[in-house]
């Protein structure tokens, strides 16, 4: 019985970014870790290949020494990498002499100058075993996003590690996604894509399965992670193109050579890129936003191959300067982008490490070496002085003694040793803390601070967030009629269970969690909200119907007790309200009574003030006239 066996699909190739393993391998990327913010991207190279001239094989040389990839292939990640003594070249590289000079090469070299050059070094000798450096390390780690970012090659200004998680966060990028990036640049964000979006490799010619023929719509049931970049620098493209390549993710990532903002979002793959995240990093990404609609500018009854059919679509722009942000929100706004938001990001590092002070730190490196203490001070002042006398008395005593005799001079010299012996010099000083740093806890030492660093490393510019919602079709009306019914209630099934009925059907466990608590509180006459249409009698219960959406059988004395609750509470609530009514009328009618009563006494008092106040006054009138009549009857006597 003849069966077809379809031929075993190649492994894909691993990537050091999503796959590092335990330890460095050669022809991996791997990156040497120098001081903070100062990291070295190294490709191993095993042994055997071209060595520039150096007799321990490939050597990458930084300013803390020389580290031949002998020592760093097969290392565990993270591990502490000292520099080595290697050859400058002169025993290894082929027409040099041992003194640093070229010589004239004979004519039987010439002939022989096409051998490649790892021949060379072979015939020039064996290699020798490498020495250990005395000062200088590295540390070698794992290859991140966070760290390519901060040692990869500048092209453009690349968006740093504060800016491009904050962007995947809002984006939703998750495993399995897939995103589109347009303006790829230095590659800093599509290496952070790529980390986002990866659960697992794909297997060659899988990702076809599912997809009928003239059917863009139709998703294969599963899909990897995507990342489809665009970049319209021909020379940035394809210095991306080897980076990626060289970083083993050419599976994950596929880049494309192409102005998004005239050809639109097109791949030379022939499935669609269905993408719910977008990322545009363009001078003028207004002009990008033509080709994102939901329906394609050429045919407009198809949908846009490049944007997920049935998922929300997040869309992130990269602006510096304020006028591209509203251009943008504009042209967002009249294609019909909603939930529009800009954000500025700003960050800055803490430095925390010990800060060691001490004269005991006299000559040692990043500590400060002054005195710590008063103490410290006035002995290092009291040494200093001594030293100065002690010389200035022995000039002094030379210049006395320079005509004695040669034996005074040796005599004179032996108390100079002897004198000499209790000060000592700087270099024993510095040898002697030398020897007992090795056993000086140094982690546990010195005082703990933190400063913020200084300057802000990453690019300054505005994110444009937006959210372009998915089709409502009236096919999509009538499934969600379907599902959750015409009036937006769910469905009771034959047994009883909620969510199974032919409106309750596609419900999640929360939510017949939450309808059966509502249908339990309305039983119980909580939340009675039902209008009762029609009761029958069945033996000893009652089927209620309410309104035609659920019908259900509820005991007979269940219902005698409810309605008892019921008239409990009517007759409750109008007693409440009679004696409310009451309350109010009786405080009303005691106002009425104490405002007349207050209105009267008033009354009686400015009455009573204004009748004296008249009084007075007539009194006053009467008694002034009486007087003036009094004044002119006396004149009239006096004359």
């Amino acid at each position: 019985m003849a069966t077809n066996l379809l031929p075993p699909l190649a492994p894909p190739r691993t990537s050091p970014f999503l796959t590092p393993g335990s330890h460095s391998t050669a022809s991996s990327l791997s990156i040497l870790h120098l001081r903070r913010d100062q990291h070295t991207p190294v490709i191993l190279q095993p042994s055997s290949s071209p060595s520039d001239g150096y007799i321990e094989g490939p050597v990458t040389n930084t300013r803390f020494g020389s580290f031949p990839h002998s020592t760093l292939i097969n290392q565990p990640w993270g591990s502490q990498i000292r520099a080595s003594v290697v050859d400058t070249g002169s025993r290894g590289r082929k027409g040099w002499e041992g003194k640093g000079k070229k010589r004239k090469r004979e004519p039987d070299e010439i002939a022989n100058s096409d051998k490649p050059e790892a021949e060379d070094e072979v015939e020039a000798g064996p290699k020798q075993a490498i020495k250990t450096s005395a000062t200088g390390f590295v540390h070698i780690l794992s290859p991140t996003p966070e760290l390519w970012t901060s040692s990869l090659p500048h092209r453009t200004q690349v968006v740093y590690t504060p800016d491009y998680s904050y962007i995947l966060h809002r984006l939703r990028v998750r495993p399995g996604s897939v995103i589109i990036e347009a303006g790829a640049g230095s590659g800093s964000l599509t290496h952070a894509a790529a980390r986002a979006v990866f659960n697992g490799y794909p297997a060659h010619g899988r990702r076809d399965e599912g997809l009928q023929a003239n059917s863009p719509t139709t998703l294969p049931k599963t899909q990897n992670g995507k990342v489809y970049s665009f970049e319209f620098h021909e020379q940035r493209c394809t210095a991306l193109q080897s980076e990626i390549k060289a970083h083993g993710l050419e599976d994950i990532v596929e880049l494309t050579h192409q102005d998004v903002c005239t050809e639109g979002f097109t791949t030379s793959s022939s499935p669609p890129i269905h993408a719910s995240a977008i990322f545009l990093d363009l001078p003028a990404p207004w002009l990008a936003l033509k080709h994102l609609a939901r329906r394609n500018l050429t045919t407009p009854l198809l949908p846009n191959p490049a944007l997920h059919p049935s998922l929300p679509i997040h869309i992130c722009t990269f602006s510096p300067c304020i006028e591209q942000v509203t251009r943008t929100i504009s042209t967002l706004r009249s294609h019909g982008w909603l939930d529009i938001s800009m954000v500025e990001l700003s960050a800055k590092k803490i430095e925390t490490r010990r800060e060691r002070v001490g004269l005991q730190e006299e000559g040692l490196r990043g500590v400060n070496a002054s005195a710590a203490n008063v103490d410290e001070a006035v002995e290092r002042l009291r040494e200093v002085e001594g030293r100065t006398r002690w010389f200035h008395e022995m000039e002094a005593r030379k210049e006395r003694e320079r005509e004695e005799e040669e034996g005074a001079e040796d005599i004179v010299k032996g108390e100079k040793e002897k004198e000499k012996e209790k000060y000592v010099s700087k270099a024993s000083r510095l040898a002697s803390i030398a020897s007992r740093l090795p056993s000086r806890k140094l982690y546990k030492e010195g005082r703990l601070v933190h400063r913020p660093e200084p300057e802000l490393k990453m690019h300054t510019s505005y994110l444009v967030f937006a959210i372009l919602p998915r089709e409502w079709s009236d096919e999509d009306e009538k499934e969600a009629q379907r599902v959750w019914g015409a009036e937006g209630r769910v469905g009771v099934g034959e047994g009883g269970k909620l969510g199974e009925g032919k409106e309750g059907k596609g419900m999640s466990k929360r939510q017949r969690r939450k309808e059966a608590k509502r249908r339990k509180e309305e039983a119980d006459g909580d939340k009675v909200e039902a209008d009762v249409d029609k009761v029958e009698a069945d033996g000893g219960t009652v089927k209620v119907e309410d309104k035609g959406h659920w019908t259900r059988k509820v005991p007979r004395d269940y219902l005698d007790e409810v309605a008892d609750k019921w008239a409990d509470e009517m007759e409750n609530k109008v007693a409440d309200e009679m004696a409310n009514e009451m309350a109010n009328e009786m405080a009303n009618k005691m106002a009425d009574e104490m405002a007349n009563e207050m209105a009267n006494k008033m009354a009686d008092e400015m009455a009573d003030e204004m009748a004296n106040k008249m009084a007075d006054e007539m009194a006053d009138e009467m008694a002034n006239d009486m007087a003036d009549e009094t004044l002119d009857e006396t004149e009239d006597k006096d004359t």
